[in-house]
């Protein structure tokens, strides 16, 4: 494929060397002509199609991709981020209730035992003893907590924070995989005649470029969703606070502790952990992409050119799930970094504290086990989740193609 220009030159009258040369160089030269067909779109690297569709069909397909992805794999998200929080050290629900409240709700003939990780559950204390068991406020996995959330806050918690998921990856998406694609395809043109060798790195590069600016460019919202999904909600009738109220939260000092008056300081704290976010995301990104692009190439190769719609739907999604499940664990470290600092109340403490020193922290505090809490649900999140975003967004831009190629 790299070789299309190259093909340019070839003369006609050249006499194929064997067999294999011959079809080498009809390829070549019929790349550039013929339509593309469903396997370039899943391949990635046909030109002529990456040209005809346009950066606004490409938000579409990338948008789509991410609504599906974030409202399947919230949960997962929840509980990594529940776990991480836990080992950060934060409380698990909100201030304790007035003890004599608390007898008042349990009635004459109540005892704290029929109280046991039931909804209303509280960490309250009654003199010295805990209303609730201290099980009921420690998560010992994923599934744990997903029983604990479902029991003492209701099954719809477990897409606690899926407005701001929404929020933040159809912005998100829209603006990684098409600048993903639109860089790809101008690095590799550009290493293609001046230094071929470094085209394998080109997935790599394009990856981290569009991460790092999606991540700059929707961070604030990146910061609320952490926040809504790490804290227990005790009151189960009340409405959470959502996004917009969240964000206040973070740069209000009525309705914080944060005792920061100057305004630039105060929105700046919106931006609270960004760096430990590219640490995370530019890696990951590239590691994925870099694992990805191979993958999907080898496996639509065996294929050939007969595939359709279905074969770039599997090799996307299982290139995706193997490449986001391979990248998600070894950028787990710099996520539990990125909660801590994201989750963290003392806003000065939060605006001097850098990404190595929270690892740091992590480090003394948990060792090895410490840098890797909530691995399990965030390759779990992870795997299916990429999966899903290349998977559908290679298929819708295929079907937008074929719509279009059709109503030309």
């Amino acid at each position: 494929m790299i070789g299309g220009d190259q093909s340019m030159t070839t003369s006609r009258h050249d006499v194929p060397s064997s067999n294999a040369d011959f079809n080498q160089n009809i390829s070549e030269t019929v790349f550039v002509e013929r339509h593309p067909s469903a396997w370039d779109f899943g391949f990635g690297l046909s030109l002529g199609c990456e040209i005809e569709l346009g950066f606004g069909e490409r938000v579409v397909s990338a948008a789509g991709a991410a609504v599906l992805s974030a409202i399947l794999v919230n949960p997962l998200d929840v509980a990594k981020t529940r776990l991480q929080a836990q080992a950060a050290g934060v409380p698990p629900s909100h201030p304790r209730l007035n003890v004599s409240d608390q007898r008042t709700s349990l009635g004459p003939k109540k005892t704290f035992s029929d109280l046991r990780c039931s909804p209303s559950c509280t960490n309250g204390e009654l003199g010295t003893r805990a209303v609730c068991p201290p099980e009921c406020f420690r998560y010992s996995g994923t599934l744990d907590v997903f029983y604990k959330v479902i029991r003492q806050e209701g099954f719809q918690r477990l897409w606690r924070g899926t407005n701001a998921a929404l929020a933040l990856a159809v912005p998100t998406v829209g603006i990684y995989l098409p600048c993903y694609d639109i860089f790809r395809i101008w690095i590799e043109e550009l290493t293609t005649q001046n230094a071929p060798y470094l085209t394998p790195y080109v997935p790599l590069v394009a990856g981290s470029i569009a991460r790092s600016l999606a991540c700059i460019s929707c961070y604030p919202i990146e910061l609320a969703r952490t926040r809504m999904q790490a804290f227990k909600e005790i009151r189960t009738d009340v409405k959470p606070a959502g996004v917009w109220k969240t964000l206040l939260g973070v740069v209000s000092p009525l309705r914080s502790t944060d005792n920061i008056q100057n305004p630039v300081q105060r929105y700046r704290i919106l931006w609270t952990g960004v760096g430990a976010q590219l640490a995370r995301d530019v890696p990951y990104s590239a590691i994925c992409w870099s694992t990805l692009e191979p993958m999907r190439r080898y496996i639509l190769g065996m294929v050939g050119e007969n595939a359709n719609a279905a074969n770039i739907l599997g090799a996307n999604f299982s290139a995706g799930f193997v490449a986001g499940s391979l990248a998600a664990a070894a950028t787990c470290p710099l996520d539990v970094a990125k909660t801590r600092r994201q989750i963290e109340k003392d806003p000065a403490r939060a605006l001097s504290m850098t990404t190595r020193q929270t690892l740091m922290e992590v480090w003394r505090g948990g060792g090895m086990k410490g840098l890797f809490t909530g691995v399990g649900p965030r390759v779990a999140r992870a795997g299916p989740s990429v999966g899903i975003v290349v998977s559908f967004y290679e298929v819708v831009k295929y079907g937008l193609h074929q719509r279009k190629h059709t109503a030309s």
